[in-house]
């Protein structure tokens, strides 16, 4: 009898990663509240972004097609994950392993750069220190009238990150896993 190999960790890694996806498309991993005089809050992850501003939503359909085409690629490389940790041994195991693991590390460092830059261009250009993990009294270069503004990294942020460090683990144990067995005589 043949005995099945499975990668346990990169079956955790896949169901991690696609419950990060469910997770975050109703908890967001970063919220901006601006409150007195403007009152705007903005809730943001890799899969979901909404923009309100007394209340009213605000469209922006080139960020709403980005979050859909990042949530199909996070999805797409948790099912290929899934397949690769119950077939570790088969010739194309190797390839999808490849396209699985790094899909919630491109997630992450690509939030992380965007929201770090946002933050920067801001400051470059407005004056305006946005942030990231705190609150602050906030004014333009030139006005008067400053606004009171908080930025909260959620949990789904954090989970993100240890998604991602069980994608990195689960790759880096596929050499124990897919190697052949040995027949011992």
């Amino acid at each position: 009898m043949m005995q099945t190999k499975i990668n346990f960790i990169a079956l955790a890694a896949a169901i991690s990663s696609l419950l990060l996806v469910a997770i975050s498309v109703f908890v967001p991993w970063w919220v901006l509240s601006i409150s007195s005089p403007v009152n705007a809050q903005v809730n943001f992850s890799p899969v979901n972004f909404n923009l309100s501003h007394s209340g009213a939503a605000i469209a922006i359909p080139l960020i709403s097609a980005l979050t859909v085409a990042c949530l199909l690629t996070l999805l797409a490389g948790g099912i290929m994950l899934a397949i690769y940790s119950v077939k570790p041994t088969e010739s194309y195991s190797r390839r999808l392993l490849g396209f699985g693991y790094k899909k919630p590390l491109y997630t992450l460092v690509a939030f992380v750069v965007i929201l770090f830059a946002t933050s920067i261009l801001l400051h470059a250009f407005m004056g305006i220190t946005l942030p990231i993990n705190g609150s602050e009294q906030i004014a333009p270069r030139g006005a008067s009238a400053s606004a009171s503004v908080s930025g909260v990294l959620n949990w789904p942020f954090y989970f993100a990150i240890a998604v991602t460090g069980l994608c990195i683990v689960g790759r880096a144990v596929h050499g124990k896993v897919a190697q052949p067995p040995t027949i011992s005589q």
